[in-house]
């Protein structure tokens, strides 16, 4: 018979790694933080584009299929304040703003290559007919 994870007190309530009456634990508060940002749509793609290079925002808009104008300002305005991106304007003309990742953002490449490598080996391939 198998041995169940937790065990009952006396009071009802469960020792480490039961899940009676409450969640099993909580979340962790990083992790929250960290998907509170990069969960959002279109953010992690940002951040694995700028990963590569330098942008400016016509740059990033055509490296990134699907996202509007609208969308993208806004999730480089969010990770801009997060301190993962930097806003430089080049003197025109033509009045021209490139992205940049700060040393934070960069700090993130190594993530990214992970799950890049662990959805190449848990997540099916799209059909070729659908989105990038």
């Amino acid at each position: 018979m198998a041995e169940a994870v937790g065990s009952r007190t006396a009071t009802g309530s469960t020792t480490a790694g039961g899940c009676a009456g409450d969640p099993c634990g909580s979340v962790d508060a990083g992790l929250t933080r960290v998907f509170a940002l990069l969960g959002k749509r279109w953010s992690g793609l940002v951040v694995a584009v700028l990963n590569q290079r330098s942008a400016y925002f016509a740059d990033l808009r055509r490296a990134i299929p699907g996202i509007s104008e609208r969308m993208l300002s806004d999730r480089l305005s969010e990770l801009a304040e997060a301190g993962l991106v930097l806003r430089e304007v080049d003197e025109g003309p033509p009045l021209r703003v490139s992205y940049r990742l700060t040393e934070a953002g960069r700090a993130l490449g190594p993530a990214l290559e992970e799950l890049r490598c662990w959805a190449a080996a848990h997540l099916p391939a799209r059909a070729p007919d659908g989105p990038c």
